[in-house]
């Protein structure tokens, strides 16, 4: 089926990383299938993620279906995009919907993209990760592919006032090799090991990260164990 929608929006979207002269650095799409169905899990620290995590499986010429929360669908603006790039709205009240939905993607062999923190790390580290997409991988046969971004918070993320000018901000990506997801395995098992394997390529992006904060006023997006003066994990607990 041609995609009338999701390719003139990656092509909107690259000019607009052009414009802004962002230098992105993608390793490991070698790992993305280049067919065949596979769950897609990243890290999650910016309004933006979903973009780059798409970019990373574009080498390998695949589109990411990714699970969104419903509400993005009613807007009026995103809501077209959203549906006209066949992405899965997740409403939390009725989410064995979306949990079909995306599972009958993966078995048309799609590629789905998940965030299984849910929502934005405010402390730019790894938050516990949620089952939903070992147990999808499980049951549709598929591999979990992991990721990694780092520096998308520079541009927009929670709490934060959106940076779209010309700031020349590195983006770093990592896709990371193939978990599997045997069924005679417990999803809990497989969602810790996944984990790992992000925070491992969490940590890789951060280190081969090219900038370091200018001054005192812009260790804001550096986490607090590397020295920066973003909130703990904690602290955002506190915060509610």
């Amino acid at each position: 089926m041609a995609e009338l929608v999701y390719r003139p929006v990656i092509g909107a979207a690259r000019t607009m990383f052009k414009a802004l002269d962002l230098k992105i650095d993608t390793q490991g799409s070698e790992h993305i299938p280049k067919t065949g169905g596979a769950v897609l899990v990243s890290n999650h620290i910016s309004y933006l993620d979903f973009i780059f995590t798409g970019l990373g499986a574009l080498p390998q010429k695949r589109l990411v279906r990714f699970m969104a929360k419903e509400s993005v669908f009613r807007h009026k603006i995103s809501g077209p995009l959203m549906r006209g790039m066949k992405h899965i709205p997740v409403d939390r009240n009725q989410g064995e919907d979306a949990y079909a939905h995306a599972l009958q993607s993966l078995r048309s062999g799609e590629i789905v993209g998940v965030f299984p923190e849910a929502t934005i790390s405010q402390s730019f580290t790894l938050k516990s990760f949620k089952s939903g997409a070992a147990r999808l991988a499980q049951e549709a046969g598929v591999p979990l592919i992991p990721m990694a971004l780092w520096g998308t918070q520079r541009i927009w993320t929670k709490g934060r006032p959106r940076n779209f000018s010309r700031s020349h901000i590195p983006i770093t990506i990592r896709v990371g090799e193939p978990l599997e997801a045997p069924t005679d395995q417990y999803a809990g098992a497989i969602t810790r090991r996944l984990r790992e394997r992000v925070q491992e390529l969490l940590e890789a992006a951060q280190r081969a990260y090219p900038v370091r904060p200018k001054d005192a006023s812009d260790t804001w997006w550096v986490p607090a164990h590397l020295g920066g003066t973003a909130p703990t994990p904690a602290e955002v607990r506190e915060l509610g």
